[in-house]
């Protein structure tokens, strides 16, 4: 994480965005500069937010608002948004498939859809045991303790039973 990530309050908020592929080196180059321009001009009703944005594992795309001085607006987050499907857009990027999850597999980060994912399960491929990402964590505090678990720990176990 860089440094305002961690001066950011463990309440602030989050939105985890997966990728269907890895980041290239060059790609996060790319991201990480639009990321942190968006971060530092991110306002909601023109007051600027306490705002940062992050890759995590080549793949996942974070974005933190420390609500504590002001809270996102609908409208903020809406522009966020908007900057997101920009940014998949001008990367080729797959950033808003929901019913894709993140799995590690023989220490690979498979992005897998739901039905393979419960098949992977129903052929042991993969089980409670396997290490699942969490796009859901709501705070940078669940994002830093949570973020990874179990999948027998997760909200993934109920799309597999």
């Amino acid at each position: 994480m860089n440094t305002t990530v961690n001066a950011m309050s463990p309440a602030s908020r989050v939105w985890v965005y997966h990728s269907s592929r890895p980041f290239t080196d060059q790609e996060k180059l790319g991201l990480t500069e639009d990321l942190q321009t968006f971060a530092t001009q991110w306002a909601a009703h023109q007051i600027p937010l306490t705002a940062d944005a992050l890759i995590l594992h080549d793949r996942f795309i974070v974005m933190m608002v420390d609500e504590n001085l002001i809270g996102a607006s609908g409208c903020s987050i809406d522009a966020s948004v908007h900057f997101l499907q920009k940014l998949a857009q001008k990367y080729n990027l797959d950033l808003f498939n929901r019913m894709l999850f993140a799995a590690l597999i023989d220490g690979e980060i498979k992005s897998i859809s739901k039905p393979e994912f419960v098949q992977l399960y129903q052929d042991k491929e993969i089980n409670d045991q396997t290490m699942v990402f969490d796009t859901l964590v709501p705070t940078k505090e669940k994002l830093e303790d949570e973020f990874v678990k179990p999948l027998g720990e997760s909200w993934h176990r109920r799309m597999v039973s």
